[in-house]
């Protein structure tokens, strides 16, 4: 049976847009909104919330079908739920949810700090910290020219928006790791990459916007427009050691792990609000509490405590920033830039940030002397933008205000979406071209064909050196492993032991 589609057109209250729906349907999206609209502010709120992650955990199972990671789930749910779709969360809701941008941005750079501990920090040197200023820069300097000087958008817009294509997310790369089991040098230099190159972001995010308000302003541009925001930043780096210091003080070992997860949340929630009093970032001071707090405790447990705990934040967020996505001016021939084209300006965008990032990275690991695979497929893995980006987006559209604030997060929304598409592919590809990974037992075990007499082994001799050697990288069990395996019969022999001897024996 065909849908009929002579039903009423039902328009959008915010753009009216009409959505043309079949009979029935119309009904039951108006009684939604309609009740969402009528009901008290704490109840629409609440609702609204359930409704926000319900329908964001029902897009993964659509999305992992085609192997895409949940920022893309979430952000779909958050178009799709949006007023400029369906429109079914209220704008009151959306307007109300402006702190979830700070709170996510302070979970997503505390865990951050868990990669920078000083030994490791010591292993890569400085190959990898230029490595990583390089592959950063180079796409931020080619975004600015093409931007800048091709387009001839404005100044503040196009500085703004070269620094945000610095930033990377790792969340893909590494959910593409895990699943391969790639491993190698390849492996730790993009691992180190990725978790430096937020902090490049940032920096470059910090000088831009005040390099942006400054013109905006129409004051005179001067070299402490550039060494302000860097004196403020470090200012912040310092206050965010400290509060690492005070949250290793109010958790020594003996505190349980709810009190350790509430003392946590507290001095996160008590940065952000200090950030947002004095109008700054909190992400490198979070960062920087995260580093502090691994370097002197070596308290892993902590970060994934709180990993389990950040989840549906970040799910809120996400879909909130797909609710702000304005899907009207990205795809109305009248919404610009100065006088091109939003859709344009977005898909250059697009493709000059990862030409910037995979010659940057290129450059990069020539210059430091990495071997080929290194140097030629490190670039494809870079191309994910999401989690910082998104933010520091949402924060740019906050400071810059009006319709340049507008398109700058609707050009950084609509190309995370596609680079979220793209990007684990992208890093697959990179990961089987550099040999991190294989499915073929005579890659994953490479041993020699003949013995050292010239006599070609058989298949079987060649089998069994392949399985010792794989057994030689297997790490050796640990006291702690050992002590819970033998917990564990222990407590399997005691639920055996009360059994009735006719019960055991069926």
């Amino acid at each position: 049976m065909g849908v009929d589609f002579s039903a009423p057109v039902w328009y959008n209250e915010r753009t009216l847009l009409p959505i043309r729906l079949p009979k029935g349907g119309m009904t039951l999206l108006e009684s939604i909104h309609d009740l969402l609209g009528t009901m008290s502010p704490v109840a629409a709120v609440i609702i609204s919330v359930a409704f926000m992650l319900f329908t964001g955990f029902a897009m993964t199972r659509l999305t992992k079908l085609v192997r895409l990671p949940n920022v893309t789930a979430y952000i779909l749910t958050g178009i799709l739920l949006g007023p400029f779709c369906l429109g079914l969360i209220p704008q009151t809701v959306i307007s109300g949810m402006d702190f979830l941008s700070d709170i996510a941005l302070a979970f997503i750079a505390f865990s951050t700090g868990e990669f920078f501990k000083l030994s490791v920090l010591k292993q890569s040197g400085l190959k990898v910290v230029l490595i990583t200023v390089l592959e950063s820069l180079m796409a931020s300097i080619a975004v600015f020219l093409v931007v800048y000087f091709a387009l001839g958008l404005d100044l503040a817009f196009s500085v703004v928006l070269a620094a945000l294509a610095a930033a990377t997310a790792p969340a893909s790369t590494v959910m593409t790791i895990r699943q391969t089991g790639a491993h190698g040098d390849f492996v730790n230099t993009l691992l180190q990459v990725v978790a430096l190159d937020d902090i490049v972001g940032l920096l470059a995010y910090s000088v831009a916007i005040s390099i942006a308000l400054s013109v905006g302003a129409g004051e005179v541009f001067r070299v402490g427009s550039i060494l302000a925001p860097l004196a403020t930043n470090l200012g912040v780096l310092l206050l965010g050691g400290l509060f690492g210091l005070f949250m290793k003080w109010l958790m020594p070992q003996k505190r349980s792990t709810d009190n350790r997860l509430i003392i946590s949340i507290a001095l996160l929630f008590a940065f952000c609000g200090i950030c947002a009093l004095l109008d700054i970032s909190p992400l490198l001071g979070c960062m920087s509490m995260g580093t502090v707090y691994i370097n002197v405790t070596d308290d892993d447990k902590l970060f994934k405590q709180l990993n389990y705990f950040s989840p549906p934040i970040l799910l809120l967020f996400f879909v909130r920033s797909g609710l702000n996505f304005r899907l009207d001016a990205l795809v109305n021939a009248g919404s610009a830039v100065g006088a091109v084209p939003l859709l344009v300006v977005g898909v250059v965008y697009f493709l000059v940030r990862i030409a910037g990032k995979y010659a940057g990275a290129f450059i990069g690991c020539l210059s430091v002397k990495k071997p080929p695979k290194v140097r030629n497929y490190l670039g494809l893995a870079l191309i994910p933008q999401a989690g910082v980006a998104i933010g520091l987006a949402a924060l740019g559209a906050r400071t810059l205000g009006g319709e340049t604030g507008i398109a700058l997060e609707t050009i950084i929304l609509a190309s995370s979406v596609l680079y979220e598409l793209i990007g684990p592919a992208c890093a697959k590809l990179s990961l089987y071209l550099s040999g991190s990974y294989s499915d073929k037992l005579e890659d994953l075990a490479p041993v020699e064909a003949v013995t050292p007499d010239g006599e070609k082994k058989s298949e079987v001799q060649l089998l069994i050196e392949r399985i010792a050697k794989i057994q030689e990288t297997i790490p050796p069990h640990t006291a702690d492993q050992l002590a819970n395996e033998q917990a564990f019969t222990e407590a399997a022999e005691d639920m055996y032991r009360p059994l009735p001897r006719r019960t055991r024996r069926r």
